[in-house]
Order: structure tokens, then sequence, then C-alpha cells
């Protein structure tokens, strides 16, 4: 359910990169799914890497910090694994990562489950945002091909 403040994919629309790889985006809807599925794949990745690294950010104890502190440990963590590639670069865990993200099925579906009630202005605003972005990426996808 696209908000304001949360815009999911296109519903019914092509939406695993690997639909993608021979047959380029046909209109403003795929284009957003297709960077879409990109983004959530890197930040995936990047999170994959994080929790193997560092238990504590797929652990089930982090559910008894705050949310600002759990913010902390992340970023912390962020902080230490960029440190850690500076000094050591070694690319196992992240190798390993990218494996275990190129063997998963995207559902977009999945991405986020609705709480309650949304309000039903704050549905029209997300939907608009939505359509403004996928058009304006669109255009500038057609005016640099």
């Amino acid at each position: 359910m696209t908000t304001s403040s949360l815009i999911t994919p296109y519903r019914g629309t092509r939406y695993h990169l690997k639909e993608y790889s021979r047959n380029p985006p046909r209109n403003p809807q795929e284009l957003f799914n297709l960077r879409h599925a990109s983004l959530r794949n890197a930040i995936e990745r990047a999170f994959g890497v994080l929790k193997k690294k560092f238990p504590i950010i797929g652990n089930a104890n982090q559910l008894f910090y705050s949310v600002e502190v759990q913010k902390k440990i992340i970023v912390a963590c962020c902080v230490l694994h960029n440190y850690l590639i500076d000094q050591d670069p070694d690319r196992r865990v992240i190798e390993q990562v990218d494996a275990e993200v190129a063997n998963r099925e995207d559902d977009p579906s999945d991405a986020v489950r609705s709480v309650g009630r949304e309000d039903p202005q704050e549905l029209i605003r997300g939907k608009q945002i939505k359509t403004d972005i996928a058009v304006a990426m669109w255009r500038d996808y057609n005016n640099s091909a």
C-alpha cells in the first residue's frame, strides 16, 4: 500500500529483475518497478552483509532496545564495517550475501504488511507521488536513450 512515506511497486506489473534481462521496460510503471527492485536488492545486500558481520542486527534480542538505540547500533555497525573494509578488504561475506540475494525470488507483496487503516488522503498523496516519480524517470530514460 503506497503512502507518501512508503512507496511500493506497481502491482500487476513486471517486478523481478530477471524479467528485464532481455526485455527493457516498456512504460513508466515497468521502469519504476525495475528501479524499485534494483534499489531493494542493494539495500537487502547491504543489510545482509551487516547481519553476517554483526549478528546483533539480526538478533531477536535487538527488539529489547528502543528504536533510538537500534538506530545507533546500525550506524555503529556501518562505521565499523567501513573501517574494516579499509583495513582488510575481505570480500568473502560480500560474495556470500551476493549469492544469496541472486538466488532469492523477489516478491514485491512481501515488502510491507500494512497495519490498520490508512487515511484515504494519504493514499491519494502516495499514489500521486509514485506516479510523478515514474513519469519523471520515464522522461529521463527516454531522453538519455
